[in-house]
């Protein structure tokens, strides 16, 4: 029996080793091999030296921090705010969360240049209020990339936020209200804590997702925000510096399985 069930593994192994890893690997060995020297380390060096791949390191994980930390801004006070609903009210919450799932990422970033465009919803209100004379500069530039992936990448920290958050047995709630406890005193001692597993779980999932975000950076950024996904793009097809590529696809690699660690250590502590 164990011969014949490995019979229908081993075909799946294989398709798996061949489609998924076998490209990676060859991916890796890019970085370490010179067609003239053989192993070579010259590719990883030169990363150091060359000063816009640093910054282009840099200003990737500090807008992926900063998108981060606007989804958890956002986010928790939504999943609280849903917990807090019942019967059809949660059920309309939870639907117009995952509504953007249902749609292209293509289509939710261009649907931003509508949004913040020059002459788009955004601009026209505040010039219609008086808030501003000419039209405020929302694409083309950090903060409107921020803005298009902290929207696409919400529904990815409110929606298991949001299962941790209805798991939590309100009689927790309501023994500390009865010691006296105020509801300021309750949300930081009971009901925070309980939910800090899961946060940090989800805060983290999107920080990985944003330092791989290709779409939305390209579009909203207008190619005047450099980051990782851009530049790879640019090494593998318009240079090309394949072992370029391939030794800055491997650090960030190395950097988003560390983090992604973290985050499935902080996942099962959430589940537990």
């Amino acid at each position: 029996m164990r011969g014949k069930g490995l019979s229908f593994i081993v075909p799946l192994l294989v398709v798996m080793i061949v489609a998924f890893n076998a490209p990676i690997l060859y991916m890796l060995g890019l970085a370490f091999w010179n067609k003239t020297q053989g192993f070579t380390l010259e590719y990883y060096q030169g990363l150091f030296e060359a000063p816009v791949y640093l910054k282009v390191l840099g200003n990737t994980m500090r807008i992926a921090l900063i998108a981060t930390i606007a989804n958890v801004a956002v986010g928790y006070p939504l999943a609280h705010w849903m917990r807090s609903l019942s019967g059809t009210g949660r059920a309309i919450a939870i639907t117009l969360v995952v509504l953007p799932f249902w749609v292209s990422i293509l289509v939710r970033t261009y649907a931003w240049i509508v949004v913040l465009g020059n002459a788009g919803l955004v601009n026209r209100f505040l010039q219609w209020t008086g808030l501003t004379d000419a039209p405020v500069s929302f694409l083309y530039n950090e903060l409107g990339v921020t803005i298009g992936m902290a929207n696409v990448l919400l529904p990815f920290l409110v929606l298991p936020l949001f299962a941790a958050m209805i798991r939590i047995d309100d009689r927790l709630l309501q023994a500390a209200a009865s010691l006296g406890a105020p509801a300021r005193t309750i949300f930081w001692k009971v009901y925070f804590p309980l939910t800090l597993p899961a946060l940090a779980a989800g805060t983290l999932l999107v920080f990985i997702l944003c330092l791989g975000f290709y779409i939305t950076p390209a579009v909203l950024g207008g190619g005047r925000v450099p980051m990782i996904s851009n530049l790879l793009d640019t090494l593998i097809n318009q240079i090309p510096r394949w072992e370029q590529a391939s030794a800055i696809s491997t650090i960030l690699l190395i950097v988003t399985l560390f983090i992604f660690a973290a985050y499935r250590r902080l996942d099962r502590r959430a589940s537990a």
